[in-house]
C-alpha cells in the first residue's frame, strides 16, 4: 500500500477523522480496524465506515473509485475506504443503533458496537459463501468466533435481526453457521478451563 508523500498512514486516518468532524458526517467505524478496538490479533489496511451516500458526496477530498447501490471504495491521502452506504437498510440500522463514541487517534470517533460489527459480519456471509470468497469467509467467521468468545453476545437475537434483510435460505445458513461457531466457541473454553 502507498501513502501520499510526508503522510504516515497514521497521520492520513487521523486527518480523515477531523474531516468527517469538519464535515458533520454521521458515519461509523466498523470492519477490521473498529474489530482491533474490541479484540487483540486482527490485521488490516483499510477503513470501513457506514455513511449516507449524500454525505461521501461532501467529501470530494475521497478519491471514489467504485461506487454502486450499497457500497462504494475510495482512497484518502493513500489510505483505502471501503463505504457501506446507508440505502441499504442493515447498514442505516447499524449507524442509528448500533454505534458507541470513543477515543481514536486522539479524537472521538463513532465505532460500531459488538453487535453492530456481529450484524454487518453475519449479513456479508451468505454472499461471501455464493462468491466462493474462502479468504474472506474464513476471516469473517473468525472474527465472529473472536467476537462472541470475548463478549457472550446474544447471538440469537442477533441472527433475527440479521434475519429481516436476508431470504429464507440464507437465514438457515447463518443459523448453521452461526451455531458452528458457537459450538466451535464453548469447546474451546472448556478445554481451557480443563
Amino acid at each position: 500500500m502507498s501513502f501520499a508523500v510526508g503522510h504516515s498512514p497514521v497521520e492520513a486516518v487521523a486527518q480523515l477523522f477531523a474531516l468527517l468532524a469538519a464535515r458533520k458526517t454521521d458515519y461509523v467505524l466498523v470492519g477490521g480496524i473498529a474489530l482491533l478496538y474490541y479484540v487483540e490479533g486482527r490485521n488490516t489496511q483499510d477503513l470501513d465506515l457506514v455513511l449516507a451516500a449524500q454525505d461521501l458526496d461532501k467529501l470530494p477530498e475521497i478519491e471514489i473509485i467504485e461506487r454502486d447501490v450499497y457500497f462504494a471504495r475510495g482512497e484518502f491521502e493513500g489510505v483505502r475506504i471501503d463505504f457501506l452506504l446507508t440505502d441499504n437498510p442493515l447498514f442505516r440500522r447499524v449507524q442509528a443503533a448500533y454505534a458507541t463514541r470513543v477515543q481514536f487517534l486522539g479524537q472521538e470517533v463513532r465505532l460500531g458496537t459488538v453487535e453492530g460489527l456481529l450484524l454487518l459480519k453475519m449479513y456479508a456471509l451468505p454472499s461471501l459463501y455464493r462468491q466462493g470468497d474462502f479468504g474472506r469467509v474464513s476471516l469473517y467467521e473468525n472474527d465472529i468466533a473472536a467476537l462472541v468468545y470475548q463478549y457472550e453476545p446474544d447471538m440469537g437475537s442477533l441472527l433475527d435481526i440479521v434475519g429481516e434483510y436476508v431470504g429464507e435460505g440464507d437465514r438457515a445458513s447463518l443459523r448453521d453457521i452461526v451455531a458452528e461457531i458457537e459450538s466451535r466457541v464453548r469447546q474451546f473454553k472448556k478445554g481451557r478451563e480443563g
